[in-house]
Parts: structure tokens; C-alpha cells; sequence
């Protein structure tokens, strides 16, 4: 009930824990078993309700991660295969923005504390999956110092974005700072704009056509369906070392493209078929290990009868070894994940999620066999 009235003055709270437990069965560095826990707090203010700035809010994620590190010390994979697994167990602040809404919400300005995955080269189908790529896409995770500002890390940034009069399209852009956080000191909240730093920018055109929602009209639940194609461009101010040794140094920059849509609704239950996802995206293979890396996934909502609110899926991704990280390193051409997963819905505030992992080439290093990881994550959120 307080939680309600808070609401209803324009306070939002919102909490998660993650506990995963993951093992690997066979192949990778080592056989063996551990856990990994995230807990998150976020607060989401409605400044027009609390202090009357019209079409303004303010948005806090505080965070703790704990836990062994799965992939640095069992898999050894390229990016990882759980996406709570950290580099630095610690606690900080993840996100802290203010964003103004202009134009009845056709142009919206932000700034502040900021990730980029939030955002820009976003499926919602491939959301439901627990390994890395299918949130923040590798051979964009995989650049800069301390990465891009993606999980775990948030980096000072501002955002534009336009929305077409129809809401069909969208032209969004950002400006970060090029190293998120303090590399030096990786414990609790840094923001430190460094000598040198530079920055990343990224822009993305996207096309989300509306479509008429015919479940509504007959007084049914709401379909859920999705219809989205975008294009996306990013690149460092600054300049990086050449991935193999070389002394010379280039900018990193890359470019993606992504779609997903629904296949197919259940008659009668809207909220429930199947949906699918493919991205792409290329980065400089000077500077980057993998030169471009690709993922196609499917998930049925609904696919059990009686279990209307599990969600089933399956994915592939690719993560291809540039030229110069191959000849450098003698390596296999590409690491191949894939993950098939399914989300029990036990009650609105608890799941539990199985997954089955198989890595191909981890790391795409010829002296580690491929890898297959079992694990489960239990999720409370409110």
C-alpha cells in the first residue's frame, strides 16, 4: 500500500536479485560449478508529480555483484556466458540520468550517468536469454579501455532523440565518455573524465511500425507483438593499439544492423506465439579481436498449455577473429554460442530459468575444447 500512494505521487521503486548457478560439464578450461548473484535497486521519479517539471524524470540504478568469475575460470570464452558475470565484485551506482521530454514526447533530451545498452542495439526477444551477446552484441562490447558504458559500468553522457510524427521512426544519438568508471580503481563508483580519454559516439535509425491491435478493440488481452528494423553507427574519438603488436594505432569504430518481429500469435491468446531476432554488427579488426559477430534467436510465449507466462527460446551467435588477431595469435577463424533456455514464471515476483550452453572454439583458442554449461537462474523482482 505505501508503495502504491509513493506511486501515486510520482516515486517509483523498483528491486531484483539474480542468483545463477552455473557449471561447466565438460571441455573449457576446467569442469566445475560455482554461483553469481546481482542485486539491484532503481528509483524512478516523476519530476512533473513531485516537483512540477513538466514531462521530466529522474532515473537511479544502485547495484551489487557477487560471485566467482565462471568464464575467467571454467570456460574461457570469448565474451562470457553468464550476463552477471563482472570483472570486479563490488557495489555502485549504474545509472543516474535526467531526461525532458519536449514536443509531447517527440524529441526527448538526457544526461547524466548513462549505458548505452539501454538503448541503441536493443532486441527485446533476445532479452530473455542469460549469455552476454544477446544484450550488448560482442564486437561492440568487446571495445574500448574499460569497454563501452554497458553492464556493469555507466559513463557521463547526453542523449538525443527524435521520434517521427507518426512514432513509426525514431533517429537517436549519444556522446559518452570513452572510459567508463576508473580502471585503476574498479571498486564502488568512479567518474573520472581522464587526459585522453576521448569519447564514443553512437547514433541508430529505427523503424517500429504501430500496428493496429485488434485484441484491445475486442475487449481481450493485449497482444504482444513486435515489429522493429534498425541501423546503428559507433566510433571512439580516440585511437587504440593494434591487436597484434604492431606499432600502430587506429580508431575503433563499427556499424550494425538489426530486426525482429512476431511470427505467429495463438488464436484466442494474443500474448502468446512466437517472435524472433537477428543482428550484425562489423568492428575494426585492427583493433578488435572479432571483426564482426552475428545472432539469430527464436522464443515462444506461452508454449506449454497451462503455462501461459513461461518463455521458451533458443539462439545462435557467431563471433568471427579479424585478420590480424588470427595471424597474430594462430586461432580458430570463430567462436559459435548456443543457448537454449526456458523461463518459468512460478509468481508475479519469482522465476527460475534453466539454460543449456554449448561453446565452440571458446575463445577461439585451438587448446580449449568445446565447452557445455548447464546452469539456472532464480529471479525475484518487485
Amino acid at each position: 500500500m505505501a508503495r502504491a500512494e509513493l506511486y501515486k505521487q510520482g516515486v517509483d521503486l523498483g528491486f531484483t536479485h539474480k542468483s545463477d548457478f552455473m557449471g561447466n560439464t565438460s571441455g573449457g578450461i576446467k569442469r566445475g560449478a560455482v554461483w553469481l548473484g546481482h542485486t539491484e535497486a532503481r528509483l524512478t521519479l516523476d519530476l512533473d508529480k513531485v516537483w512540477g517539471w513538466n514531462s521530466t524524470t529522474a532515473y537511479v540504478v544502485y547495484h551489487s555483484d557477487l560471485g566467482s568469475k565462471f568464464n575467467t575460470h571454467y570456460v574461457g570464452g570469448f565474451i562470457g556466458v553468464d550476463n552477471i558475470e563482472v570483472g570486479t565484485n563490488t557495489a555502485q551506482f549504474y545509472k543516474a540520468w535526467l531526461q525532458k521530454n519536449f514536443l509531447d514526447d517527440h524529441v526527448s533530451a538526457l544526461a547524466g550517468l548513462y549505458t548505452i545498452d539501454s538503448e541503441f542495439y536493443v532486441t527485446e526477444t533476445s532479452g530473455l536469454f542469460l549469455a552476454p551477446p544477446y544484450g550488448m552484441a560482442n564486437e561492440l562490447a568487446q571495445a574500448g579501455t574499460n569497454g563501452p558504458p554497458i553492464f556493469p559500468l555507466g559513463a557521463m553522457a547526453v542523449r538525443l532523440k527524435l521520434v517521427s510524427p507518426s512514432e513509426n521512426f525514431y533517429l537517436q544519438t549519444a556522446i559518452t565518455d570513452g572510459v567508463p568508471g576508473d580502471p585503476d580503481h574498479p571498486h564502488g563508483t568512479h567518474i573520472k573524465l581522464g587526459r585522453g580519454d576521448g569519447t564514443l559516439s553512437i547514433v541508430e535509425l529505427g523503424y517500429t511500425p504501430h500496428a493496429k491491435d485488434a485484441a484491445q478493440d475486442n475487449d481481450q488481452e493485449a497482444a504482444e507483438t513486435f515489429n522493429k528494423t534498425a541501423f546503428g553507427f559507433w566510433r571512439y574519438s580516440a585511437q587504440f593499439d593494434a591487436i597484434d603488436g604492431a606499432p600502430t594505432r587506429d580508431h575503433n569504430q563499427g556499424a550494425y544492423v538489426l530486426a525482429e518481429r512476431t511470427l505467429y500469435l495463438e488464436q484466442g491468446h494474443p500474448s502468446q506465439g512466437l517472435a524472433g531476432f537477428v543482428r550484425f554488427g562489423l568492428a575494426n579488426d585492427v583493433v578488435n579481436q572479432v571483426d564482426w559477430s552475428g545472432s539469430i534467436g527464436l522464443r515462444y510465449h506461452g508454449l506449454i498449455d497451462g503455462r501461459d507466462d513461461d518463455i521458451a527460446g533458443l539462439a545462435v551467435t557467431v563471433n568471427h577473429a579479424g585478420n590480424q588477431y588470427r595471424l597474430a595469435n594462430a586461432s580458430e577463424r570463430q567462436e559459435t554460442d548456443v543457448e537454449a533456455t526456458y523461463r518459468m514464471q512460478a509468481t508475479p515476483y519469482f522465476a527460475v530459468q534453466p539454460t543449456v550452453q554449448l561453446i565452440v572454439n571458446p575463445g577461439m583458442n585451438f587448446t580449449i575444447k568445446n565447452a557445455w554449461i548447464v546452469g539456472s537462474r532464480f529471479e525475484i523482482e518487485f
